[in-house]
């Protein structure tokens, strides 16, 4: 039970609480509410049998080929076409960002087949267009961090007047050391995510005619790719200003999932971290075994809320880069083993702050040259790509 195993089994057993405590406030809060439904259903049904002298079984049939028909995307009022091309552009739009509202499905067998096709695909390019944007959005916030925490400075007299970024930073201690925060990139994503929600439900507020918390609820289940589906946007027949209102529903939508896929990201991070302050808290000191292979282990990747970052004693090689999960073996640009891929993937609140710090000063990124390199050297994956933007060197710990 080293410490990577122990951090799983306690992330598993908080998830099950987790799962277990919102199972019980969503069947407290919505069982009552059911039961009064099918009451008055039940009620409804008896009552037209017996004013309209039909029986319950051919009542029943009937309103089960009216079901099937709402399933297939026919209603008694008009609505827009559901397979027409701004339709079915819609459909596969949710489909590849895994939103998958499922009031539009395949009826035919070559659809079903193609959709498999096609979703394999279009699924693994857009969450890889989701990983760039995490990328690009990580340096943007950095880059901007690191602006106002220089005017800070220029106020305050700390930092020349004739400073430029690019310039020697060995002379300037009040910037060597400095690093953006991850706290100040979640709090900046988690404003912006929240920024976005509230100008899309006066959209939808406005066009669809929902209320206001209908609309802030339909943008957390379309972000964040639940998709239920009880709530779908751009659904009717027609629209005033229709084609803009489409368009404004499309940026909204990208822009969102990519926000909210970012701030999953460095939420995840933070988790991993309150994981191993609770680790180390309640790390076990009645087993030598364990606690000796927690002495040769070292904490690889352990850095705790608070705690004082440790330097390693090892070697440095050509490039000077170590990856701090593999103890000094360097990520080299052949093919990688299985435990490689697995390393690579495992990104802490230090790296990410490192990082940060990197993109904010300018510093270029240290690419790893060598013969033999190909796209598997840093990874695959969310993480792994955040790895290769978030690199630690091991003379920063």
């Amino acid at each position: 039970l080293n410490e990577d195993n122990g951090r799983f089994l306690l992330l598993a057993a908080l998830i099950a609480a987790y799962l277990s405590a919102g199972a019980t406030v969503f069947s407290a809060l919505e069982s009552p509410s059911e039961a009064a439904a099918q009451l008055r259903w039940n009620r409804t049904l008896h009552n037209f049998s017996r004013i309209f002298n039909i029986s319950l079984p051919e009542l029943r049939a009937f309103l089960r080929s009216y079901e099937a028909a709402m399933a297939a995307g026919i209603r008694v009022d008009a609505l827009r076409p559901r397979w027409d091309f701004p339709g079915a552009f819609y459909f596969v739009g949710t489909v590849v960002s895994t939103i998958g509202f499922g009031m539009t499905t395949p009826a035919t067998v070559a659809g079903k087949v193609f959709l498999i096709v096609y979703g394999l695909f279009g699924c693994a390019g857009t969450i890889l267009f989701f990983n760039l944007f995490l990328e690009r959005i990580i340096s943007l916030l950095a880059f901007i961090m690191k602006a106002c925490h220089e005017r800070q400075l220029r106020r305050s007299g700390l930092l020349p007047p004739n400073f430029r970024r690019g310039t020697a930073m060995s002379g300037v201690g009040s910037l060597v050391g400095w690093k953006p925060s991850v706290y100040h990139v979640m709090l900046i994503l988690g404003i912006f995510a929240i920024t976005l929600s509230c100008c899309a439900s006066a959209m939808y507020t406005a066009v669809e005619g929902w209320n206001y918390v209908d609309s802030l609820y339909y943008c957390f289940v379309t972000f964040s790719t639940i998709g239920f589906g009880d709530l779908v946007s751009s659904q009717n027949a027609a629209y005033q200003n229709q084609g803009l209102y489409r368009f404004g529903n499309f940026i909204f939508i990208l822009m969102g999932v990519c926000c909210i896929y970012s701030l999953f990201n460095v939420i995840s991070i933070v988790i991993k971290q309150v994981l191993n302050w609770v680790l180390k808290k309640f790390e076990c000191r009645c087993c030598p075994k364990c606690h000796k292979s927690s002495a040769r282990l070292g904490r690889r990747n352990a850095i705790t809320p608070g705690a004082r970052l440790r330097r390693h004693n090892i070697s440095m090689d050509a490039d000077g880069q170590y990856d701090s999960d593999t103890e000094g073996r360097r990520l080299s640009g052949e093919m990688i083993s299985m435990r490689e891929l697995t390393a690579s993937n495992k990104v802490s609140l230090a790296i990410l702050q490192k990082q940060l710090s990197e993109t904010a000063n300018g510093y270029p990124r240290n690419v790893c040259i060598n013969t033999r390199q190909n796209g598997f050297s840093a990874g695959v994956g969310a993480l792994a790509i955040m790895n290769n933007r978030l690199a630690e060197t091991s003379d920063s710990r």
